[in-house]
């Protein structure tokens, strides 16, 4: 049964408490990381057989299988992911940014000139799970900035293949090369390089706890989006909420795994019971079970406020991943959120909306780093570099002063160089 606690009475501390991916494997993690970077394929061939239990001949996955996995699909679900990958590119193309000069009347100039990453490596999960969704969340932003390669790596079933939806979305979404290589080892290749994997300037995806460390680990090496923590969603719910509609929003974070946090904050006592009673009924209905019972019993709670200004008080406080307003005019909520990674607004936009169909990115910031960090997106696949043009004369107007600041901070060198041009120092 999830936990029912009063926002008034409880410390902060137990509010904000969240379950975090298990700790530890930074030493497993790191012996992989330099076998990998020292012995490249036949590394990557032995961790694959031993982990994957996948004997290959060749990592890499041919054109034609991308595009034989694509006519292979169910149609439905073809259907399905075309129209995702519009609504995603149209989504992110209006994050498309450009750079800018500003002109002196002296002459002088300066600016910012956008340019794409050129390589960026993108982790998508295998094994059991398969996550088509992902591949366009990564690949379409990519796609958009213009990065001149897109490479994938997705660790490979005991009969060495990709699942056929996963290479369908590389295909669909423009993947340049895909590789069968998952794990620790996979962030290696494309962090380092090897004889078959190409290395990247960035790396993007979600994974488990050692491909999480292993992006740490390489990070400096290369870029990458973030550190990942489990899935979490909070809804800020009235009175006149659906009790089954927030129980269903609630338990599709939890069936993701026994990490994920799910939250409920309502003004209403009456429909935190509600809520509470709908969740046992619906969790016996989820194949998932389990793992879905675990996360609502470890990581679930319902916070009761005294009214909804103070329930968002506590979801700018908890800075969820995803964040729901069922409410009956969220547009009057909306102003009012600082911390959240997406918002879904309204009595009818799941969290699932987002997860695959909407448009808005769905890599976001858990663990509370909505504080601080953003939805992956166009931006993440592109450098800013500034530039700055001044005349002789432009020079000499500002010379005393850049000499004056320097001095200032000790650096004559500094100073010198701008007066040695003025002729004031030789």
């Amino acid at each position: 049964m999830i936990t029912i606690l009063d926002y008034a009475q409880t410390d902060p501390s137990q509010l904000l408490m969240r379950s975090l991916a298990s700790s530890g494997v930074g030493p497993a993690v790191r012996a992989i990381v330099e076998d990998v970077a020292a012995r490249g394929d036949a590394a990557l061939l032995e961790y694959t057989a031993r982990f994957d239990h996948a004997q290959l001949s060749e990592m890499e996955v041919p054109r034609e299988r991308m595009e034989a996995a694509l006519e292979a699909i169910d149609p439905a679900l073809r259907r399905a992911m075309e129209r995702a990958a519009g609504n995603i590119r149209a989504f992110h193309e209006k994050q498309v940014r450009e750079g800018f000069c500003i002109q002196g009347p002296d002459g002088s100039y300066m600016g910012q000139k956008i340019t794409p990453i050129e390589r960026v490596g993108l982790y998508i999960p295998g094994g059991t799970a398969s996550y088509p969704s992902t591949v366009f969340m990564n690949a379409i932003p990519a796609k958009i900035a213009g990065c001149s390669q897109i490479v994938m790596v997705s660790p490979p079933s005991p009969s060495g293949e990709i699942a056929a939806p996963i290479l369908a979305a590389a295909q669909l979404a423009g993947v340049d090369r895909v590789f069968r290589v998952g794990g620790a080892q996979a962030i290696a290749a494309l962090a380092y390089g090897t004889q078959t994997v190409p290395r990247v300037d960035k790396i993007v995806g979600p994974g488990n706890a050692y491909v999480a460390e292993a992006k740490r680990q390489v990070y400096g090496q290369v870029s990458i989006d973030m550190i990942a923590g489990p899935s979490e969603i909070l809804v800020v719910a009235d009175g006149a909420s659906n009790s089954a509609y927030v129980a269903a929003d609630l338990l599709s974070q939890a069936e993701h795994d026994r990490l994920a946090s799910t939250v409920l904050v309502t003004d209403s006592r009456t429909l935190a019971q509600a809520v509470a009673a709908e969740l046992e009924r619906q969790l016996a209905l989820l194949p998932r079970e389990s793992i879905a019972r675990e996360s609502i019993e470890r990581n679930g709670k319902i916070i009761v406020t005294d009214d909804i200004a103070q329930a968002m008080e506590a979801a700018n406080l908890l800075a969820p991943e995803h964040l729901e307003l069922c409410v009956e005019e969220p547009e009057r909520l909306l102003p009012l959120v600082k911390n959240a990674g997406s918002v879904f607004m309204g009595r009818y936009c799941p969290e699932s909306l987002g997860d695959y169909l909407a448009g808005p990115n769905h890599t976001l910031p858990t663990s509370g780093t909505a504080r601080f960090s953003s939805p992956l997106g166009v931006d993440d696949f592109i450098k800013k570099t500034q530039f700055t043009y001044y005349t002789q004369k432009a020079l000499a107007s500002v010379a005393e002063d850049i000499a004056t600041f320097a001095r200032a901070e000790g650096l004559e060198a500094h100073a010198r160089a701008a007066l040695i041009r003025t002729g004031e120092v030789e």
